[in-house]
């Protein structure tokens, strides 16, 4: 069994998309072992805990980054965790803390990174016109938005969107991605060369 640890900062609608494909059998030999947030007022949290999983506050306000990486880092190893998801985690990760799981780090990006990196991605696409956006899952590595690409999935930009349906069908496609992502990982049946993720296929014997 694999355990997934959550990080979220906000309503976290990666981590109950997460959390439906686990209970419905989509990600199998894998359980959610700890949510954690950096704010107590995270819906995130209440959602966690409604549906019987553990989850905690670590604030990270008005303390050192070292002293709340270390805190959370200790936190997610208490409880054993093999792959972190970060699901609206509005914190830089230390490099300090990246390599403390290498390649076990996930994050979702709503654009077809390298476009759009950093906050505001739809609006930026938005505003500069583009015809095909969509979202993209990558390892965490040391630098924004910036690890080697798991899972991405298009959106086409249509002519009577804003910023907001087009945020909005992204967001639906974001929550396949992460399920599809998750399950390329545990599975282990990869290679990563430079930036590029290759799937291994196996022949039938």
């Amino acid at each position: 069994m694999h355990n997934l640890g959550i990080l979220l900062s906000g309503r976290g609608s990666n981590f109950v998309a997460i959390a439906d494909s686990i209970d419905a059998g989509r990600i199998a030999g894998a359980r959610i072992a700890i949510v954690i947030s950096n704010k107590a007022d995270a819906p995130g949290l209440t959602t966690a805990r409604q549906r019987g999983l553990n989850a905690v506050i670590i604030p990270s306000k008005g303390r050192p980054r070292a002293e709340h990486d270390r805190e959370v880092v200790a936190t997610l190893k208490q409880h054993s965790v093999d792959l972190v998801c970060l699901a609206g985690y509005m914190r830089l990760l230390s490099p300090w803390f990246v390599q403390q799981f290498p390649r076990q780090i996930l994050n979702i990006h709503p654009s077809l990174l390298p476009a759009f990196p950093g906050l505001e991605a739809q609006e930026q696409a938005f505003a500069y016109g583009v015809k095909v956006s969509g979202c993209t899952v990558h390892f965490v590595d040391e630098e924004l938005d910036h690890g080697p690409i798991i899972v991405q999935r298009t959106v086409v930009v249509l002519d009577a969107d804003d910023e907001h349906t087009l945020a909005a069908r992204i967001l639906e496609q974001e929550h396949i991605a992460y399920t599809e992502a998750i399950n390329l990982v545990l599975g282990g049946k990869f290679d990563v060369t430079g930036r590029r993720l290759k799937q291994r296929i196996e022949m039938a014997r």
